[in-house]
């Protein structure tokens, strides 16, 4: 089946400009799935093994070349939090091309969200935030397989859900659950991309198992922050998923990580400094 996939693929190969790439359009990998019967990431998967790139990934190859975007393709990563963060970072990851994203949320959407979580729309108003993304990743890229757990996540879950990510990024919104996931991603040894945000404000971190948590930046007994007084625009949500959404492109692809450490950025004072910690 691989040979004949591969033939397939590099008699439906095209140039297109200057490009020296080969690539391959999203109709070709739709139709060579069905004739195979494999998946279109299945298929998507051989092409980048045989250097022919899916044209909706021409636009990436440039940054991480055709071996990162294999390596996308073959991971998993798991978003706890589909708010005004995780909307933004499972959008970001569907459009880079991660080829499974396990969902986590237990909430529903609501009018207070409107103003910046990316999957709330009027019509979306009291629907399961889990189902929303799901619904949005099928839309962006149908190639990616993506699963869903709606409801809190406690410690003991996290290895259940995200058991077979190979990261997980943090986009909750209380100290606690955060703290939570941390412990159970540390027990698994899975890399945690943590963010939050307050106001013009925010922050990121990477923590790998053994670098210095959250627990060295949230005070103990307090659950929510200034973002309660200050709240939460867009801008600043989508600016943090996006440094969250490269730091886990760098985990799986090679790069230098906001590790023992967190970036705090302030857009108010156009202020963007690393803050080591001990």
């Amino acid at each position: 089946m691989n040979d004949e996939l591969r033939a397939a693929l590099r008699a439906n190969a095209f140039r297109s400009g200057e490009s020296e790439l080969q690539l391959v359009s999203l109709h070709a990998v739709r139709k060579l799935a069905q004739e195979s019967g494999v998946t279109p990431l299945q298929v998507e998967t051989e092409a980048l093994k045989s250097q022919i790139v899916p044209l909706r990934y021409q636009r990436n190859i440039g940054t991480i070349g055709i071996e990162g975007q294999l390596r996308l393709l073959r991971s998993c990563v798991g978003v706890c939090g589909l708010g005004g963060l995780g909307g933004y970072v499972v959008e970001l990851l569907a459009r880079y091309g991660i080829g499974r994203l396990i969902l986590a949320d237990g909430e529903w959407f609501e009018e207070s969200n409107l103003n910046r979580q990316s999957f709330c729309t009027e019509a979306d108003l009291g629907r399961p935030k889990t189902e929303a993304a799901a619904e949005r990743v099928r839309c962006i890229n149908s190639s990616l397989m993506v699963s869903t757990h709606h409801g809190r996540l406690e410690k003991e879950d996290v290895g259940e859900v995200f058991g077979e990510a190979d990261l997980v990024v943090d986009a909750l919104d209380t100290v606690s659950s955060r703290l939570a996931l941390e412990e159970g991603c540390m027990e698994l040894g899975k890399p945690l991309v943590h963010g939050a945000i307050a106001g013009n404000a925010g922050q990121v971190m990477t923590i790998l198992p053994g670098d210095p948590g959250l627990k060295s930046i949230y005070a103990d007994g307090e659950d929510r922050g200034i973002e309660t007084v200050e709240g939460n625009p867009p801008t600043t949500a989508s600016l943090v998923a996006s440094i969250q959404v490269q730091e886990a492109i760098k985990i799986i692809c090679g790069g230098e990580l906001l590790r023992k450490g967190f970036l705090l950025v302030d857009m108010a004072s156009n202020l963007y400094q690393f803050i080591p910690l001990q």
